[in-house]
C-alpha cells in the first residue's frame, strides 16, 4: 500500500524538530504495516485553522489524482483545526478511496470527523447561546467558583 505521510507545526514558537519527530513516527507505523511511503507533506509555521497551506492542499490534489492509497498523520489536529475543513478532507479522501489514519484516533470515521472538529473547534464556536432576557424564571443563573474562575451555567427552574 501506498503511504502518505502529513506533518505540520503551527507557530514559530514550537519546535521545528516537531514535524521531524511526526515524520518519523508516522514512518515507523507505515514499516509496521508493511506500506511504502510515496511522498510526505509538511507545512512549518502555519496554523491548522487555515486549509491554505501549501503541503496541506498538495496532498489534497495527490489524493484527487490517485498518488497513494492511505494519509497518515499524528493526530487529526495536525490536518485541521477547523470542523468544516476537516470533513471537507475526509470527503475528498473517501472520494478517492484513500484510506486516513492517525496515530492518535487510529482509522478515521464519520463519528471521529464530527467528535473531533467539535472538540477541536474554539469554545465560543459550540456553546449555545445564553437564553434570552424575557425567559422569566424558567431559566436560572448558576454561578460557581471553580479555582480562580467563576463558571456560569443556566439551569432550567
Amino acid at each position: 500500500m501506498r503511504a502518505a505521510i502529513y506533518a505540520r507545526y503551527s507557530s514559530d514558537q514550537q519546535n521545528p524538530a516537531s514535524i521531524e519527530d511526526q515524520l518519523r513516527l508516522c514512518r515507523i507505523r507505515t514499516e509496521h504495516e508493511g506500506w511504502v511511503v510515496s511522498k510526505t507533506y509538511t507545512d512549518a509555521g502555519i496554523s491548522g485553522a487555515s486549509r491554505f497551506r501549501p503541503g496541506y492542499q498538495q496532498m489534497l490534489a495527490d489524493a484527487r489524482t490517485g498518488c497513494f492509497d492511505v494519509v497518515i498523520s499524528e493526530a487529526l489536529d495536525r490536518l485541521s483545526r477547523d470542523q468544516e475543513d476537516t470533513a471537507a478532507l475526509f470527503k475528498v479522501l473517501s472520494f478517492a478511496n484513500v484510506r486516513f489514519i492517525t496515530l492518535a484516533e487510529g482509522d478515521i470515521t464519520e463519528l471521529h470527523i464530527g467528535l473531533k472538529g467539535t472538540m477541536n473547534a474554539p469554545p465560543c464556536a459550540i456553546l449555545p447561546p445564553r437564553p434570552a432576557a424575557d425567559c422569566g424564571d424558567v431559566w436560572k443563573r448558576v454561578d460557581r467558583l471553580e479555582g480562580d474562575a467563576t463558571a456560569i451555567a443556566w439551569s432550567v427552574s
